[in-house]
């Protein structure tokens, strides 16, 4: 098992990529903790299957974008769970607004979008890296998007919020790399998750796997496995993985006649 005695917290792990991560780090020996903000159901029931899987497990209630919220749940699962050395930024926020129609963007959703997608990485990872500096070190995968890389997306200020997270991501690998901490980034693409206020259809995936280059839209699941991977191997820090099919390095192919 890769992550035997490690212990893992995870961002908005009740649902989607990040319940996805929670069991597979439990299927991997790993502790887990489960945040959420509202979907605290949800997070129980993940954390009743990651125990399934064998692992200990605890649900615990935070807003991201709030400094003390984040380090006060920190502190909680690194004090119940006897310390942390993994840590995956999943949570996050958007709010559809085509991206034509400027004057709908208001600065509500700019602050909203940026406090959980932005700050929100930003406060977990400060308030765990004293943490995971007691254990030797620890890695941290943040969960962005191929929306920071094309400007596409539910918002333009949700693409934003992404780049802006690619870009953290590289700058907190090197402030922390002596400190024996790995900062890396996962960027999905379009995945049928229910995160964006239910605009991704069933048809709308349908539609973009036939000219995605595997044929097909990548899953949660591969998304899933992609964060363990860059969470175990410690050779790698600052990089962001696109897992989309290849759709984004390789552009649209001709939809099969």
């Amino acid at each position: 098992m890769r992550f035997a005695g490690k212990v893992a917290l995870v961002t908005g792990g009740g649902t989607g990529i990040g319940r996805a991560v929670v069991l597979a780090l439990a299927r991997e020996g790993a502790s887990v903790a489960i945040n959420y903000s509202k979907s605290a159901d949800a997070a129980r029931e993940t954390a009743r299957e990651a125990e399934k899987a064998g692992a200990r497990a605890m649900t615990v209630q935070a807003d991201v974008s709030k400094d003390a919220q984040a380090r006060a749940m920190v502190d909680r699962v690194a004090r119940e769970l006897g310390g942390l050395d993994l840590l995956v930024n999943n949570a996050g926020w958007t709010r559809r607004v085509p991206h034509p129609q400027l004057d709908d963007l208001t600065d509500d959703i700019w602050d909203g979008v940026m406090g959980v997608n932005v700050r929100g990485p930003f406060y977990c990872v400060r308030a765990a890296a004293p943490h995971m500096s007691k254990r030797g070190g620890g890695a941290v995968v943040n969960i962005t998007s191929v929306a920071g890389f094309t400007g596409t997306g539910s918002s333009m200020a949700y693409a934003a919020s992404k780049a802006a997270l690619n870009t953290l991501t590289k700058s907190l690998a090197r402030a922390l790399a002596a400190q024996r901490i790995r900062v890396n980034a996962v960027a999905p693409g379009l995945l049928a998750t229910g995160f964006g206020g239910g605009f991704i259809t069933e048809e709308f995936v349908r539609r973009t796997g036939t000219v995605t280059p595997i044929g097909r839209t990548a899953t949660v699941d591969e998304a899933a496995q992609t964060v363990l991977f860059l969470l175990s191997n410690e050779s790698m820090t600052g990089y962001t993985s696109i897992v989309d099919g290849g759709l984004t390095a390789l552009g649209p192919m001709e939809p099969p006649h």
